[in-house]
């Protein structure tokens, strides 16, 4: 042990906090959270565009009924999470980018029933590649660490790309996330098949698991589970954030690099994450699409962090309650302190399919930032090789066609520069509002673009005038 220790895999840059709240919630063991009253199913659960609404209101669903379907390939199915009667569609804030979105609301009626053809086991043995990826694709499966990329998108890489790795991430390296972790202590081997699911499909021999030094017991449990399996590799990883990031974790298990512009495909490599390998493990072994998901609620605003099996859809309040909300909470955040998003009300939140926790905090103040004093700290830290603190510069000046030029889209928004500014700089904060504007920019040229087309053909259409 002591010399798997000292052999660590890491990467360049990262941070580490002195406390890292993974204590709080780590002990607590999966438990199955109560059905909500009423679920509210946004159609933008994923990277892509909207599910179709296919219900409408006053249909009686079942659980696992589709209620909304993917127009293309970059999209994802959704749904219903409970069995009930659709009592609305409409638009409500969504809970990351608070951009008003198309939601399912279902109320919670008869027996917590499969729709028909739902949770029947399954042969995967006889599956070919595409039989996985379409039970993937029906089962609407998302990344659940976070990104909600397309789970079936991953599934099938180009023609001309060679996959010779998959990589399942146990680094769970966000702060006071305990989700991951709880999957791998208790679903060990239903999350070990999940991965070897994910090696079929890609016809790839190579699997190896990735699992920081701070989860030594997840670290042997895997080991023990994988045993003389001489595909799987169990890799002990630096304890270091973020180790957990695809980019990271394919260097310090391959020591291959790719751009951060690229995907990991680029470099022969498939990664996911813990959450997403049992969902489907769960989609393929059992057709059972992804209407639920383990939620670590923990900070130091709760008195008993927990981590719960949760109904997708479920509005956050009774999550909080059930979990002993103090009456001091101030901030509630969707996911890690690292890269969560803060929320502005706790009553109108819902959960979706990425939210793998929720981090409430009784602490969380306000602090005054300073002029940058050129440190270099956070260029130190910055695991793409960026220079942060320029780009804060650049983007709070709106100079936004110059900060491109300094690789701004290279940045994953980690929050690594942020944490360790000492000025307190929102760096994180400023790139992301240059990148919002710098959409709105090029939607508004899209859209002057298509009206003198328009504009064109119609001239073209009109008769010809005499004089």
């Amino acid at each position: 042990m002591a010399a798997e220790m000292k052999g660590l895999k890491s990467f360049q840059g990262g941070i580490h906090p002195p406390f890292d709240g993974k204590s709080l919630s780590k002990d607590r063991e999966i438990v199955q959270f109560p059905l909500p009253e009423v679920a509210y199913l946004c159609m933008s659960q994923h990277i892509g565009a909207p599910a179709k609404v296919v219900v409408a209101k006053g249909d009686v669903v079942k659980k696992g009924q589709k209620v909304g379907e993917a127009p293309g390939l970059i999209s994802a199915n959704v749904h219903a999470s409970i069995a009930g009667k659709v009592t609305d569609i409409t638009f409500k804030p969504h809970p990351v980018t608070g951009a008003r979105t198309q939601v399912v609301v279902i109320q919670r009626e008869g027996e917590d029933m499969w729709a028909p053809g739902l949770d029947e086991p399954q042969d995967v043995e006889a599956m070919t590649p595409d039989d996985i990826r379409n039970l993937v694709r029906e089962a609407g499966m998302v990344g659940l660490g976070g990104a909600t990329f397309p789970t079936h998108v991953k599934l099938s890489p180009p023609k001309d790309k060679t996959v010779d790795a998959v990589i399942l991430n146990g680094a769970e390296c966000e702060p006071y996330l305990t989700c991951d972790y709880r999957l791998l202590m208790e679903k060990t081997r239903e999350v070990i098949e999940g991965l070897r699911i994910v090696m079929k499909c890609l016809g790839c021999k190579n699997g190896y698991v990735g699992i920081e030094a701070n989860k030594m017991d997840a670290y042997e449990r895997v080991k023990a589970v994988v045993g003389h399996d001489a595909h799987i590799k169990v890799e002990l990883l630096e304890v270091k954030y973020p180790q957990g990031a695809e980019h990271q974790l394919v260097k310090a298990i391959l020591g291959r690099e790719f751009k951060p512009t690229q995907l990991p495909i680029e470099a022969g490599a498939v990664v996911h994450n813990v959450s997403t390998t049992y969902a489907i493990y769960e989609a393929v072994k059992h057709r059972r699409p992804l209407v639920q998901r383990v939620i670590s609620i923990t900070g130091d605003g709760v008195e008993r962090p927990a981590n719960l099996l949760v109904r997708v859809g479920s509005p956050i309040e009774p999550l909080l309650k059930a979990s002993g909300l103090k009456a001091e909470a101030n901030k509630v955040v969707y996911g890690g302190p690292m890269m969560g998003i803060a929320q502005p009300a706790v009553t109108d939140a819902v959960t979706i399919k990425g939210t793998g926790g929720i981090l409430v905090m009784s602490s969380a103040g306000e602090w005054q930032s300073h002029a940058c004093i050129r440190c270099g700290k956070c260029i130190e830290a910055c695991p793409y090789g960026l220079n942060p603190s320029y780009l804060s510069i650049l983007c709070e000046s709106e100079h936004f066609q110059q900060a491109m030029e300094f690789n701004l889209m290279e940045c994953k928004e980690c929050g690594c520069c942020t944490y360790v500014c000492t000025s307190r700089r929102p760096i994180v904060h400023l790139i992301k509002t240059a990148k919002y504007e710098l959409g709105r920019q090029k939607a508004r040229a899209q859209e002057a673009q298509k009206a003198k087309e328009a504009q064109k053909v119609q001239a073209a259409a009109a008769p010809a005038t005499t004089k």
